[in-house]
């Protein structure tokens, strides 16, 4: 009887042993699975040689993923038996509803739920605690992992599914962003921070065309002009650099710089009527309008040069973009003491924004935190005909996009004003 008794208290020992190695797996999957490489490696810069072993693990996750569903199987299964053998000594036939009912009891509680949540709310210490375990582990085991991984690929493949297609759903740049959106919704990243960050991870998908500005828009002088009547457009621009038309506004000549002028000026013997304009001028520089914000931040760079005219397919003068537009896009809209007062997009009240046709969906989107489509149309008039397919007269009303779209004002065939309401603000 004795020997019966420390027969059963062995196994019981050997079954409580399995339980905590079986809640380790369980909370090292969570954990291996919840902690970011990114953290791993800022450790690592700290000499945490733990660190450098989660980093191996999380390089191979199939791997690491076999092993620990293989020993905590094995585990699970293993207790389960001596649990079953243990209760039928005890109570018969019976003993195996006991040993299911307990064991699950078991296994679910304090090898699963109390282990994995943990890991949750600790999942960096947690796998900097379990790395030199299932290190070993993996290398233990990997003649059988890499077995498992030939079965299941090779069923992959007959599905018609493959395992690189897999690592192809989402790129490193949708998961930084996805992860600046979550912190964000959170509250620990501030809006201005996020579109600061958003507006870099952008600039690799969006092009100039996208944030030019329009030829209508821009300030150009005709070279033809009289000497003091280009002087006077020139101290009455905002802008320090100014193209130079002949001919027609399409046949860029050159581009001005203000501070050129102001030297010719100040040098000149006779004042502004012997100054030879297109002397002053420098070369302009035509960019293509599908050209992406980061190629044309580093060709800026190259080039040392802040302004480039934005030409079609055709060559025709579509506008401009300057190394200030790229900036905007990052830190949003720059003022300083010599740009205009900007009437593009004003508030009305709760939910009511009057806007020109003019202003960018992106800026939209940008300041209301809309996601408005920008794909067929820069701006928030060229939507809108997009949307309607046709020009809309004054007065008209479109609801698109879960918004309402009010005309305010046209000229020509061109939108003016936009009065914009959000039904849910």
């Amino acid at each position: 009887m004795e020997n019966i008794d420390l027969g059963l208290f062995l196994i019981a020992g050997i079954i409580f042993i399995l339980l905590i190695f079986s809640a380790l797996l369980s909370g090292s999957e969570t954990a291996l699975t919840a902690t970011s490489k990114a953290r791993m490696l800022q450790i690592e810069k700290e000499s945490q040689r733990r660190a450098r072993w989660v980093i191996f693990l999380l390089e191979q996750k199939e791997k690491l993923l076999a092993t620990v569903l293989l020993a905590n199987n094995a585990v699970n299964i293993l207790a389960s038996v001596l649990a079953t053998s243990m209760f039928l000594k005890l109570f018969g036939e019976a003993g195996v509803i006991y040993a299911t009912l307990l064991m699950t009891a078991l296994v679910v509680i304090f090898a699963e739920v109390l282990p994995k949540t943990y890991a949750i709310f600790a999942p960096d210490q947690t796998a900097l605690r379990v790395s030199g375990i299932l290190r070993v582990l993996v290398i233990l085991l990997s003649p059988f992992t890499r077995l498992l991984g030939f079965i299941s690929r090779y069923v992959l493949r007959w599905a018609g599914a493959s395992d690189e297609e897999a690592g192809q759903l989402i790129t490193a740049r949708d998961e930084i962003r996805g992860a600046i959106d979550l912190h964000h919704q959170e509250g620990s990243v501030h809006k201005g921070d996020r579109d600061m960050l958003g507006g870099i991870l952008d600039l690799g998908d969006t092009r100039v065309e996208e944030i030019m500005v329009h030829r209508k828009s821009m300030l150009m002088i005709d070279v033809e002009s009289p000497s003091d009547k280009i002087i006077q457009q020139v101290l009455a621009s905002p802008y320090t650099r100014i193209p130079l038309w002949q001919d027609e506004p399409e046949n860029i000549i050159g581009i001005l710089h203000a501070k050129d002028l102001l030297r010719a000026i100040a040098v000149s013997p006779m004042g502004a009527e012997t100054i030879d304009f297109r002397a002053l001028t420098s070369e302009p520089w035509f960019i293509p309008e599908t050209t992406l914000l980061s190629e044309q931040l580093n060709a800026f760079r190259d080039r040392k040069s802040h302004f480039a005219l934005v030409v079609d397919e055709y060559g025709a003068l579509m506008g401009m973009v300057t190394m200030e537009d790229i900036l905007e896009e990052i830190v949003g809209h720059i003022d300083d003491e010599h740009d205009l007062p900007s009437s593009l997009m004003r508030k009305r009240g709760k939910g009511v924004l009057e806007v020109s046709g003019d202003l960018s969906i992106r800026d939209l989107n940008r300041e209301m935190g809309w996601s408005l489509p920008d794909t067929e149309a820069n701006s928030i008039a060229g939507l809108i005909i997009h949307e309607a397919r046709t020009i809309p007269d004054i007065g008209q009303v479109f609801e698109y996009h879960g918004l309402r779209f009010r005309i305010m004002s046209r000229q020509r065939n061109q939108i003016m004003q936009i009065r914009i309401t959000d039904p849910k603000a």
